[in-house]
């Protein structure tokens, strides 16, 4: 697989696309992209800059890692406008409570209403004893507020869907949204497309090297439908040949839609075929020996699809 190293990014963006036909003189456009990367669960946020401004897709699970993307934003120097959130896993969404208390100002987007619901349903699911072992309990900025939880986040006010498939920043570029996906990693999701630096955001839709989060509630008819959608992305994608983002792991090219499609069919073989969670995880990690979170989303995948008495 041909990587783009994290130092080559402006490079290689600057040389993605022309400038666009007809564009106004001092209009901005998007021009660059930083990837922050989480040790927490392997983890992405992005952060997007017109030269003017800033907007990060997705703030880490930890506050502690939230905080380290607060400080890589302060380093730019740029004001940051925009949160945008792809999707209600908490991964992708605690660092709000953090982002909201150092960037007063910034707006909170989500693509939709749907997503907004997901978030607030999967911050009350974690508060009230759905998390992991693996996982951290949640941070209090990010608790849902309530009468019994006055200092609270508010979800309904601090979070606005934008019921449009563009994101426009203030000062100029625009980021393509993508919601109508069958159920898959998540119930709804947002992959971002940049027009500028012709490059695909996947969100949980794309895991590089990473295994992938097959827990929780996720079923075999997620899984159908997560491989269905990334052939219909692959196809969709093929002419513009993009750099793909995905949510875990390191950037990539087209062939990622590939490798992913080959780690959902193997996980439901083994899966189907497993005498004992042990034996899914042997076989699993012999397959993808260099692949990370092995002890966080794999084991909870094979406890979600290998029941034992």
């Amino acid at each position: 697989m041909r990587l783009i190293p994290f130092v080559n990014l402006l490079f290689w963006s600057a040389l993605a696309l022309p400038a666009c036909a007809g564009e106004r003189p001092g209009e901005a456009r998007i021009e660059d992209v930083k990837v922050y990367k989480g040790t927490f669960a392997t983890v992405n946020s992005f952060i997007f800059s017109n030269g003017r401004e800033l907007l990060v897709l997705d703030v880490q699970r930890k506050p502690d890692e939230a905080r380290k993307l607060v400080e890589e934003i302060r380093r730019i120097g740029l004001p940051l406008r925009t949160v945008l959130i792809s999707h209600g896993h908490t991964d992708h969404f605690t660092g709000m409570g953090v982002f909201r208390q150092e960037f007063p100002e910034a707006r909170i987007v989500v693509a939709n209403d749907d997503i907004k619901r997901d978030i607030k349903a999967y911050a009350v699911y974690m508060d009230s004893g759905g998390a992991t072992g693996g996982e951290p309990a949640l941070d209090p900025s990010i608790k849902p507020k309530s009468p019994e939880y006055p200092q609270g986040f508010d979800y309904e006010g601090n979070i606005k869907a934008l019921g449009s498939n563009r994101l426009e920043l203030p000062a100029g570029g625009t980021l393509e949204l993508t919601t109508d996906y069958l159920p898959t990693e998540a119930d709804y999701m947002t992959t971002v497309y940049s027009p500028d630096l012709n490059a695909l955001f996947l969100s949980d839709l794309g895991y590089n090297k990473v295994h992938h989060w097959l827990g929780d509630d996720i079923s075999w008819q997620d899984i159908a439908n997560w491989r269905q959608e990334l052939g219909r992305l692959k196809r969709e994608y093929a002419d513009r040949n993009p750099v793909v983002y995905p949510g875990h792991g390191d950037p990539a090219d087209m062939s990622l839609f590939d490798e992913s499609i080959r780690y959902l069919d193997d996980y439901t073989r083994v899966m189907k075929g497993a005498t004992s969670r042990e034996a899914a995880m042997r076989e699993m990690i012999a397959l993808y020996p260099d692949y990370k979170e092995a002890n966080f989303f794999l084991k909870y995948s094979v406890e979600n699809h290998v029941k034992e008495p």
